[in-house]
């Protein structure tokens, strides 16, 4: 029944397409261990450089010892510790919804979210380069699954007119992670006011990053925390965001309205039917809340270093694409020259992945460079110029 497997893997291997995972056996930072050889690394989504905070080590002893290490049960059976709900309710507070719903990753979150809030007589706005696990959820919710081109949102407003669905969802990425540029977010919301849609945002590498003490896409400008309030009112945002990247430790959450969240309870199965992630680290992640919050200078550190990335860059032959976010994919476009380069940076001592299809599309392979507040200028000027000697060669 599965004997074309081995040959899809092969076919797999001869394209470039075929993945491997390595092993990390350092704790992650931007100076790491793999398979036994030293790297500079600007691979990780450790965006705030907390993923090893002395802080944050120390309140896993705390928090086993409040709490154990396991949930035990799923959150509507016996799961759902103190430590769970302090961190939804300072979640909430954090990002200025009425309440919060932790869930184990961000797939299952968006999972979760879209099914059970469309279905069949429903309709999907979804623009085309979104996450995969947007993409599966519109797929499962068996709504109407119509795509925009990238950010085109004459065409996103056409196909709302034309549309006769009894629910409208609009899902997007907020920062989309192989691209680092950000969804226009206000024109977003006022489409949705204007059309009686909902708004899907996944803020999985915005938060903590981006806007006001890192509260994400939300509040990165006044006019546009302005346009918030108005449809925080009208509750028709869905606020999803991760808590394995800049907050440095594992999980997501979604935040809305209380109707929403009262829904999300009842009918998403990806929440209800699994075993609640263990309370020890909802209680690291109030410590990382504190962190993100308070350290400004984090977010400042970031952007002076994305700065200078981009100066370091204009000599080479291949370009960054326009982002403003940690995320700074360098275009290559043929797979096997991405690999290439990838590899003789890894031969340097640096570790940069390469993007490929079916991650991206096709003839826009490239390398993501993810920067960290804990990268040093040094770095910098060390990929740069291995970057340099592979442009050479």
């Amino acid at each position: 029944m599965f004997s074309d497997l081995a040959e899809q893997l092969l076919i797999r291997e001869q394209q470039g397409l075929k993945r491997y995972r390595s092993i990390l056996e350092s704790p992650q930072s931007t100076h790491v261990t793999i398979d036994g050889h030293a790297y500079l690394s600007f691979s990780s989504n450790d965006y705030l450089g907390l993923a090893s905070h002395p802080v944050l080590v120390q309140s896993v002893c705390q928090g086993a010892q409040l709490y154990g290490v396991g949930s035990g049960a799923s959150h509507l059976v016996n799961g759902h510790s103190t430590a769970h709900h302090l961190l939804e309710e300072a979640l909430a507070q954090f990002t200025g919804f009425s309440e919060a719903l932790l869930f184990s990753t961000g797939y299952m979150a968006n999972i979760g979210v879209v099914t059970a809030l469309v279905g069949r007589n429903d309709a999907i706005f979804a623009d085309k380069l979104n996450h995969a696990s947007l993409n599966d959820a519109a797929i499962l919710s068996r709504a109407q699954l119509i795509r925009y081109p990238h950010f085109d949102l004459l065409t996103l407003e056409r196909r709302l007119i034309a549309s006769k669905a009894k629910r409208k969802l609009i899902i997007t990425d907020a920062v989309f992670s192989m691209d680092g540029d950000v969804a226009p977010v206000e024109n977003l919301v006022k489409l949705c006011n204007k059309y009686n849609a909902m708004l899907l945002l996944d803020d999985a590498h915005g938060f903590g990053v981006l806007g006001r003490n890192g509260r994400g896409i939300l509040f990165t400008s006044e006019k546009r925390i302005e346009s918030v309030r108005t449809a925080l009112h009208a509750s028709n945002i869905i606020y999803m965001a991760t808590l394995g990247k800049a907050a440095g430790v594992f999980g997501a959450f979604v935040a809305a309205s209380s109707e929403i969240i009262a829904t999300l309870i009842q009918a998403a199965k990806s929440y209800i039917y699994t075993t609640a992630s263990p309370p020890i680290l909802a209680h690291i992640l109030l410590k990382s809340l504190q962190l993100i919050e308070q350290d400004n200078w984090r977010r400042e550190r970031l952007f002076q270093l994305i700065k200078q990335l981009k100066d370091a860059m204009r000599t080479l032959r291949w370009r960054l694409l326009p982002s403003n976010t940690p995320i700074q994919p360098l275009l290559i476009g043929d797979t096997k020259e991405a690999m290439r380069i990838s590899q003789n940076l890894k031969s340097q001592g640096i570790l940069v992945p390469a993007i490929r299809p079916p991650t991206v599309p096709r003839n826009t392979a490239r390398l993501r460079i993810s920067l960290s507040a804990s990268h040093r200028d040094e770095d910098i000027a060390r990929l740069a110029s291995a970057l340099q000697n592979t442009n050479a060669a």
